[in-house]
């Protein structure tokens, strides 16, 4: 095998262990179509006949195989090395695999997994050899259904409309966590208090038998090297909460706010018997997204959001970032060109675009990708996994909406369904339940049920439309009113509250508009293709003078940042080469100011 390894940062730069190890690179690899590999025991002995590079999926270039065929059953294996004393736990990390999973270490069964995009992991201490070299094994499990959270991945045999190559199989960073046997720390809940000038610490600990011995924990809080708080923790329990004061020696506390992305660096230290036995770097900012009757706050100021939809696809490497620096400069593009946030559209990304935002001063709309049937198991898979993803992603400060369900994909009777809206509903309060303090959007775009903000998308090319239905009837919109003549003509033919819900003053953002293409046999884009840059700036500086007209808006998000394989209509090719120049497109976002 080769020695490359891809993506060889550490994935989660807020819970970055000292100790580890990554498993990136070149794995053995093979088809099981007929689905008998796990039958016929593949776990133990049996060689893989091709070789694939994680964490690139068999259908990317990246990977080295490039088949865009379906491929339900899959499987990898490596050998790897433990770099780590047998007095250690090893813990095996995934930063995410599509879609099922089952994991096997020199043959016995380590555990399984399901979902596409989020992390997990398996405690595989007792199955490892610490002097010798180890065998991992991955099958994973895929399929067409239209129960499983998808997004953009294509439900038919091949790609059509706005849905893309689909992906299977490990598509982020594998690795390993080294800790203490009796104790470690599992997670760290980060929570900012703006008005209060201090940030709470919930610490979740993994183990048992610890009590007996003497652990401490040391949290410190620096901001650009300067000690701002510290405290001990004697370690007796799994579950700590405390709350932290933020002021430095001038009494000044640092705000995370796009103009200056100000962060807190935050170092765990864990003890036990005074010797050092985990560490853990980690980072916060303290910022505060509000609400108020029809208006959103930035830390207590107006905030109107320019948002670009983004897809989150590379043409090498389909949904996996091809690195990390490609990933950056999708965000420092995104900032030059006079956007203040992002919308990930139906795709949690991989963690590092988030540390990214973070860093860079970027606000997020974080979007799952959608089911698109709707049945027990549908609500089942979706439901389980929203919840892993919203605790997941909770400490980025750059997130400051969530987003479950877009334009009623998964659940298309919501509008007069209560089945539907009780769904909508419920997994609204299921994300209030863990994050009181972002707004969410239980339904971009269209018929919303219990919803934070009210959002509408409309691709419509026609300039004086879009003013005769924004500018001049807003308030029949808003009332579920037939706007045109005797047609029930909204946005995207949709009325903007399902049956039995009604406007109740909330901020109304402009979603998704524009989608223009230039003239392309092999792609697509919304509304007539233009032929050239002059008429791109002109429609999309038409439609933008229209959105500074709606007075109700507080923001907008243009569609989109990149083409992406079919859709053509990004404001940067597949290469991330500018269709438009950029001074034009920054001049565009200063239309509305």
């Amino acid at each position: 095998m080769g020695n490359r390894i891809p993506r060889p940062e550490h994935p989660k730069p807020q819970f970055q262990r000292q100790n580890w190890q990554n498993l990136n690179g070149s794995w053995n690899f093979d088809f099981d179509d007929q689905n008998q590999g796990e039958k016929n025991k593949w776990y133990q002995n049996k060689e893989l006949g091709q070789e694939i590079t994680v964490p690139f999926t068999f259908e990317t270039k990246a990977s080295g195989i490039a088949d865009r065929s379906e491929h339900n059953y899959i499987w990898y294996q490596r050998t790897f090395e433990v770099n780590a004393e047998q007095a250690q736990k090893t813990i095996l990390n995934f930063a995410a695999v599509d879609y099922l999973t089952k994991v096997w270490i020199n043959g016995s069964f380590a555990g399984s997994h399901q979902g596409g995009y989020d992390s997990f992991s398996f405690d595989i201490s007792d199955f490892i050899n610490y002097q010798d070299k180890n065998n991992i094994v991955v099958k994973v499990e895929d399929s067409l259904s239209k129960t499983q959270p998808r997004g953009k991945q294509t439900y038919k045999k091949d790609n059509f409309l706005c849905w893309y190559t689909r992906t299977t199989g490990i598509w982020q960073t594998v690795w390993l966590e080294f800790v203490d046997q009796n104790l470690y720390l599992e997670n760290l809940k980060i929570t900012p208090y703006l008005d209060q000038k201090e940030v709470e610490l919930d610490y979740n600990f993994e183990g048992e038998g610890f009590e007996a011995e003497n652990y401490k924990l040391i949290s410190r809080i620096e901001f650009e090297g300067q000690l701002i708080n510290q405290f001990e923790l004697e370690v007796k329990k799994n579950n700590y909460n405390f709350k932290v004061k933020l002021e430095d020696q001038e009494n000044e506390i640092k705000i995370w706010h796009p103009e200056s992305p100000n962060l807190y660096d935050l170092k765990l230290i864990l003890y036990k018997n005074d010797e050092v036995v985990d560490q853990i770097d980690s980072y916060f900012g303290l910022r505060k997204i509000s609400i108020e009757a029809n208006k959103i706050f930035l830390n207590n100021q107006p905030l109107y959001q320019k948002l670009i939809l983004d897809q989150g696809y590379w043409p090498e490497s389909l949904i996996t970032p091809p690195s990390d620096q490609a990933l950056k400069k999708d965000l420092e593009l995104t900032k030059k060109m006079g956007f203040n946030g992002v919308r990930k559209h139906q795709k949690i990304e991989d963690d590092r675009f988030y540390y990214w935002a973070d860093k860079l001063g970027l606000l997020v709309w974080a979007e799952i990708g959608s089911s698109y049937q709707y049945n027990d198991q549908a609500v089942e898979n979706f439901s389980s996994q929203w919840q892993r993803v919203v605790k997941e992603l909770y400490n980025h400060p750059s997130i400051i909406c969530w987003v479950p369900f877009n334009e009623s994909w998964g659940i298309e009777a919501v509008s007069h369904n209560k089945k539907q809206q009780h769904f909508t509903e419920s997994i609204y309060h299921l994300t209030k339940s863990i994050d009181q303090e972002r707004p969410v959007i239980a339904n971009d775009g269209w018929e919303h049920t219990i919803s934070d903000i009210i959002s509408f998308h409309d691709y419509v090319e026609s300039t004086a439309q879009l003013r005769e239905t924004y500018v001049e009837n807003m308030e029949k919109l808003l009332q579920n009113k037939k706007v045109f003549n005797d047609q029930e003509y909204i946005t995207g033919g949709k009325f903007i509250m399902a049956d039995n819900y009604q406007y109740q003053g909330q901020p109304i953002i402009f979603s998704e508009f524009g989608g223009i293409a230039f003239q392309d046999k092999e792609g697509w884009g919304y509304g007539e293709q233009v032929q050239n840059k002059e008429e791109l700036n002109q429609r999309i500086k038409q439609q933008l003078e229209v959105i500074k007209d709606v007075e109700e808006f507080e923001g907008y998000c243009y569609t989109q940042l990149t083409d992406v394989e079919q859709e053509k209509n990004g404001l940067l090719d597949e290469n991330r080469e500018f269709k438009l120049e950029l001074e034009k497109i920054i001049k565009l976002n200063q239309i509305v100011d």
